[in-house]
């Protein structure tokens, strides 16, 4: 039996342990998924040795902090500046991104993208994955954050309905609107979001948040994170070659 799982803080909600358990029971393996959470990203490697990881996930908030840790990065990763897969072996911790694979192929399944000028709310390390997928694509994009800053073109007071008609890609990569806080949702204004617009929410619990359902009220086409979790567990199921 070999162990993997997944590190960050509060996962008692999360997706990845119920998928790869449901997928080792489909494919007949013994092996067992682990929420593992740290206080501190620190406790890291005393974590993986007590419990012989074979590899794990990685999410809010460790995706960049957990660099220091890895002996060695996957090019795309080092790239893209955040880790959400790593593999131990013999040689140590070696980083990979999948999240970037999984954004760029659930993108295709929202139809042709005729709209060429993005939004990211978030500057984290989930937003880091998505700024790469769309400098890969040819789309032009700008930050948004709770502050002004050297990531950031723009903080969330700076946003006006002109600024996001003329972004008709706008893609929440923060935690707001999450369960429990499901009433909770960016503070944009969604007076400027029309038909031409596609709004895509990273969070996949609930399945439409509010700043889904507020951008699916003005006529936009919507698309929540499940299916690029799907991909990316996929993408990290084959980086581990399980077996």
């Amino acid at each position: 039996m070999a162990k993997f799982g997944l590190i960050g803080r509060s996962l008692s909600h999360s997706f990845s342990r119920d998928y790869f358990t449901k997928k080792f029971e489909a494919e007949g393996l013994p092996h067992q998924y682990l929420n593992l959470e740290l206080e501190s990203i620190k406790d890291l490697p005393p974590l993986v040795e007590r419990h012989l990881l074979k590899g794990f996930n990685v999410t809010i908030p460790y995706k960049e902090a957990v660099i220091p840790f890895l002996n060695s990065l996957d090019p795309e990763a080092r790239a893209i500046g955040a880790v959400n897969t790593v593999v131990v072996d013999k040689e140590g911790l070696l980083g990979y991104n999948t999240d970037h694979w999984g954004f760029t192929r659930a993108l295709e399944e929202c139809g042709p993208l005729k709209r060429k000028t993005a939004l990211i709310l978030g500057t984290g390390g989930a937003s880091k994955a998505i700024a790469y997928t769309l400098k890969e694509l040819n789309i032009h994009f700008d930050f948004v954050s709770r502050t002004s800053n050297d990531k950031s073109k723009f903080n969330y007071n700076d946003l006006t309905e002109s600024i996001i008609s003329s972004h008709p890609i706008i893609i929440n990569c923060t935690p707001v609107g999450t369960y429990p806080k499901v009433n909770e949702c960016p503070n944009i204004p969604y007076d400027g979001i029309s038909k031409n617009h596609l709004l895509y929410d990273l969070i996949y619990n609930p399945l439409q948040t509010k700043f889904l359902i507020c951008g699916e009220l003005k006529g936009a086409v919507i698309s929540n994170g499940l299916e690029m979790l799907e991909l990316q567990a996929e993408k990290a199921w084959e980086i581990w070659g399980i077996a």
